[in-house]
């Protein structure tokens, strides 16, 4: 199969190409970044219930906020710190289903993507932005803690891959 390149003033000074109908391709980017951001609002919902029930004592996004901003937080009033708590966890959401928004078609499409994509950010927290950050490792974090805060991501991973409505990508109906 043979590729259409269009070459643009913008390619052209630095010699390169984009594929025909670049513009496109940022399409599936947006959906899946829109879907993250719904996603992100799905989690929530998920943990405020979890932390209703007394699952979970902290959420994961105040306790980021709290080690890597330790200012931030206390320059809003303490009544108005959940909506920057849940702003800045709804953009982290939009930036991760941007990122799966721009995985290969063939992979976003999968059945089993969406809740490995959000077990994989899961696992990216626990092992690697957790630690980089200095959060503290409790090592008593109860077990239905732990399938909670999994369970919430895999809810992610799966509104992230979810196509409500069928649209064109890449000239196909999906």
């Amino acid at each position: 199969m043979t590729q259409t390149r269009v070459t643009s003033p913008a390619t052209e000074s630095s010699g390169g190409t984009r594929p025909a109908g670049g513009r496109g391709a940022a399409r599936p980017i947006l959906r899946a970044a829109a879907r993250g951001a719904i996603g992100a609002m799905a989690m929530s919902g998920l943990r405020q219930a979890s932390a209703a029930l007394g699952v979970i004592e902290k959420v994961p996004p105040e306790s980021v906020l709290e080690r890597a901003t330790p200012g931030l937080l206390h320059r809003f009033p303490p009544e108005r710190r959940p909506v920057l708590i849940e702003a800045v966890h709804w953009l982290y959401g939009t930036a991760g289903g941007a990122l799966f928004g721009a995985l290969p078609r063939a992979l976003r499409r999968r059945p089993w993507a969406g809740p490995a994509y959000g077990l994989l950010f899961w696992g990216v927290f626990e092992v690697g932005i957790a630690p980089v950050l200095g959060l503290p490792r409790k090592e008593d974090h109860r077990v239905a803690e732990r399938v909670a805060l999994l369970a919430d991501h895999v809810l992610y991973g799966t509104v992230v891959a979810a196509s409500p409505w069928p649209h064109r990508e890449e000239g196909r109906l999906d």
